[in-house]
Parts: structure tokens; sequence; C-alpha cells
């Protein structure tokens, strides 16, 4: 049996901040012991109660100063939108024809796709991502590749490739035989390989026709397990396209629930704009939303409530939305969902974010059984934070007075620098030195 132990101070969510009882929703202990066996979490704790009980021969890693976390959940990415970060000078419709239509035609080319995928998995590890729901492009060799470069680094990650049959460039649309037989090709060979799951996967409604938009709800009803991922209600003029496209819907929201694309296993990207019935239906229906705060602000989307999901019940996770936000690090996401917050006069609470970015990304996924926290029993994906990896870093977090403080330092100061080691499964996967 393999078996670790590394000392540090610990910290992990058990439940969302702001429903659970004070006190109940985190574990953290400023002295711990993480002890690892065969890739599973064998005990989290106190190192003062857990220190004599290690077996015989345990190496115990000293860590001073650093913070070990679960890794965190992007529960919403795009890997063939790398190389329009930081695009300028546009909102969603016009970015989307000018710079994300363009960069996804080069994944017809596998090579293309193979080098994006590994470059794209790294820089997710760097920066303490472990797990991510990840858009593919319309091309089935975009999905092979990306889940071949997971396959490899053994990263629990959901992903699909993207159905599109109108309002797309040549090249780029498919149509709804080929959409299906691609999807159902891939779940066959993908879904449950590894630590890999599927998700049906469409852009958004305006470039799915009626009768596509019908079969993607087919498809995932024939495959339970497998989640639906799609955006909604990001932009004002988006919003509108749709309600000429469809007129006869209620709502944004109708356009997928009347083609059975709404259920517990569905997560949305951005609902910036959704009403409170709709949130209503949503966390009735179960499913989740994808706060992309980076994203939101760069493409000038609007400023989504967190405040508003949470009174409506809505599990909400946070994603970097890479290309359209302007960081792959999850610790940016929270300071950048703290600043939304701070326009509309809410004040996210920093355990809140730090639960945003890990067990609710993990509940949106449907892997909280497997991650999203390091209860003992589940797979080992953790991070090794460095609370002095800057001198700036260094000087903040020595003069935090409380573990929500030395949270939202880092949200606010810390990057991928910050991200000394990451493990998968009990695996170093990333060191800072590339040691």
């Amino acid at each position: 049996m393999s078996r670790q132990a590394y000392r540090a101070a610990l910290l992990h969510m058990l439940d969302d901040p702001s429903r659970a009882p004070a006190g109940e929703a985190s574990s953290y202990h400023p002295d711990g012991l993480l002890v690892v066996e065969d890739g599973h979490v064998a005990a989290f704790g106190a190192y003062a109660d857990l220190a004599q009980g290690l077996a015989g021969g345990t190496e115990v890693i000293e860590l001073p100063g650093r913070l070990i976390t679960p890794g965190f959940v992007d529960a919403h990415v795009h890997y063939p939108q790398v190389d329009v970060m930081a695009a300028w000078g546009t909102q969603l419709l016009d970015w989307l024809h000018t710079h994300t239509f363009p960069a996804e035609q080069a994944f017809a080319d596998r090579a293309h796709a193979d080098a994006t995928a590994a470059f794209f998995l790294d820089q997710l590890l760097a920066n303490g991502t472990t797990s991510a729901l990840v858009f593919c492009t319309v091309h089935k060799g975009s999905v092979d590749a990306l889940f071949e470069a997971a396959l490899a680094r053994d990263m629990r990650l959901v992903a699909g490739k993207v159905l599109m049959d109108r309002a797309a460039p040549a090249g780029l649309t498919d149509t709804v035989e080929s959409g299906r037989a691609d999807t159902e090709a891939l779940i066959r060979v993908w879904r449950g390989r590894g630590r890999l799951g599927y998700a049906v996967t469409l852009r958004f409604a305006v470039t799915s026709t009626d009768t596509q938009l019908a079969m993607a709800g087919e498809v995932a009803a024939a495959h339970p397990d497998v989640l639906v991922q799609t955006h909604m209600s990001e932009n004002l003029d988006e919003i509108a396209e749709v309600a000429r496209l469809f007129p006869d819907a209620r709502d944004y929201l109708d356009v997928y629930d009347r083609f059975g694309l709404v259920g517990p296993r569905s997560v949305f990207a951005h609902c910036v704009h959704s009403t409170d019935d709709a949130l209503t239906r949503l966390a009735r229906a179960g499913a989740s939303a994808a706060f992309c705060p980076s994203s939101n602000l760069l493409l000038g989307s609007g400023l989504f409530s967190l405040k508003q999901a949470c009174a409506c019940g809505m599990n909400t996770a946070l994603g970097t939305d890479v290309g359209g936000g302007g960081s792959f690090s999850l610790l940016h996401m929270m300071g950048e969902a703290y600043k939304v917050g701070q326009l509309r006069g809410d004040n996210l609470d920093p355990l809140h974010a730090f639960y945003l970015a890990t067990l609710a990304g993990a509940k949106a996924l449907h892997i909280d059984d497997k991650v999203g926290n390091l209860v003992p029993g589940k797979e080992a994906d953790f991070l090794v934070l460095d609370l002095a990896a800057t001198p700036l870093l260094a000087r903040r977090t020595a003069k935090a007075k409380t573990l929500a403080e030395t949270l939202f330092v880092l949200s606010i100061l810390a990057d991928d620098r910050a991200v000394e080691r990451t493990y998968l499964a009990g695996r170093l996967a990333h060191r800072r030195d590339g040691a």
C-alpha cells in the first residue's frame, strides 16, 4: 500500500456556508495532517490527533507556511479559446464571430488540438485546477485530443463536442445527424474511462435549430449519467436574438426546457440576466449555474447576482470561462466574484468564495462523491498553497488574523505562483519549480 502524510494548515468545505449553520460549513486545522493511501484520503484532521496513529514507517512531509486545500473545480471553461484570451474590444456576439470562431476552426487539425489540449491542461494544473467542465469544438477530434491528454494525466474531467447547426461559419457547423453520431460515439469511447465523464454540449440556443435541440435532449435522456452544458442569459443582445428565434418560448430557459435539457445534471453558464422565476425553476430542476465573473466583466455582459441565485436555491459554482475570462486561476475568480458583488452592493464572504471554487463545482459536475473536499475515502486531488509565494503575499498573510482574511488576501493578491504543488489522486502532477 502506498501511503504519504502531509503536515500543513488544512482547509476544506463540507457545505454551502450561505445555508449551513455557522461553523458547520468548513473544517480548518492550523496544524493539520493529511494522510493519503493509494490515491485516496485516509485521514484529514489535527496533527496532534492523528500523528500518533500513523502506521510505522510513514513519511511525514513537513510543509510549514503552507495551506493544503482540495483541488479547484472549474465549472465552465473552453479549451479551444486559449489563443483568444485577452482579445480586445467587442461584446459577446461580435466577439464570437471576430475572435472565437476563427480560432476554433483551427481544431479541424488534430495536431493543433493535441498541442492546445496539452497546454490547456498544464495551465489548469499550474493554477490548482484538478477538475473542470470543458467545452471542446464542433470537431470530434478536439474531444479525442482533450480526453487523451486528460487520461494521460489521470485528471477527473468532463467535456463534450459542441453542437452547432446554424449561425456559425463553414467548418464549424454540424448537422443533426452528424452531431448525434459524433456525440454517441464519443460517449461510448470516453464516458467512464479513467476519471473522465461526458457532457452533451450546446454552444447556446442561437446556434442550434429546434431539431438539434430536440436531438440533444434525446441523447441526454438516453444516457442519464452524462451532463448537459450550455450558455444562458449572458448578454442582452444574445437574449434578444433568442427571443427572435424562439418567439413562442416563455423565456430563454423555456427554450431549453421544452427540449428536455433542464435537469439535475444540467449546468448553465452565466445566467447574468435571469429572473427570479427562471432561477427558481432551475433550482427546482436541480440544475446548476456557472458564475464567470471575469468574462462577464471583460465582455461587458453584466453583473451576476450570487445573492439572488442563492435566494432562489440555485447551486452556483465558479468558472473561469477561458477565453472570455482573463485567467486560468480560480483564486483570481474568487477575487473577481467579490468585485462583482461589491458593484451590486453584496459582500461575498471569503469562505463562500472558496466553496464556489471547490465543493460547489464538484456538485455541479456530479463528482462530489469523488472530489471537492478531502473527506476520508475521496480521491486525493489537492493543492499545496504557499502563503509566502511573493513578498507582498508573505507580508499580508503574516498580518492576517483570521482564516477568512487569509483567504481574501489570497483571492486578491495570489496567482499561479501561490500554487506550489498540485496532486491528482495522490500523485504529484505539478510543482511550481518544475522539479
